[in-house]
């Protein structure tokens, strides 16, 4: 079973942040531009929080809020979810399920090393998948 590591090394450790003061509008831009479904929320280098598309339509548009004149701390979720490099994938579904999220930071000593979301663990889990088929089918035929 692959670890949120090995996740890491194949698809990056770009993250895609704001600092909490900025307006709401900047992230939603930032998410369309990297088209992304959430964006960290740093203040310096520490992690403060996560806003995801899910946010915006909840804490803004429901509620009549302006996208350019609201802070990104008054929307963002908080506390957020963390993951290590060496919790398997299976761990991070577990907590996705159970906590409704689809965005993992991912914390190395207390470093932000990276992002994981629904879709890199459900890529991973197909290409494991594949190549167990393929050692299967090469079993059986030998």
């Amino acid at each position: 079973m692959s670890k949120v590591s090995q996740i890491l090394e194949r698809k990056g450790s770009r993250v895609v942040a704001v600092s909490q003061d900025s307006p709401v509008l900047d992230a939603i831009r930032l998410m369309a531009e990297h088209h992304i479904g959430a964006v960290l929320v740093m203040q310096g280098d520490e992690l403060v929080g996560i806003a995801s598309e899910r946010d915006y339509a909840r804490k803004i548009i429901l509620q009549g809020r302006s996208s350019s004149d609201t802070p990104i701390s008054l929307v963002m979720s908080t506390p957020v979810i963390c993951v290590s490099p060496s919790d398997s994938i299976t761990d991070c579904m577990s907590i996705m399920t159970e906590r409704h999220v689809r965005h993992l930071p991912v914390l190395d000593g207390g470093r932000l090393v990276g992002v994981v979301s629904i879709g890199d663990l459900v890529k991973e889990l197909i290409e494991e998948q594949k190549q167990e088929i393929t050692y299967l089918q090469a079993y059986i035929a030998s």
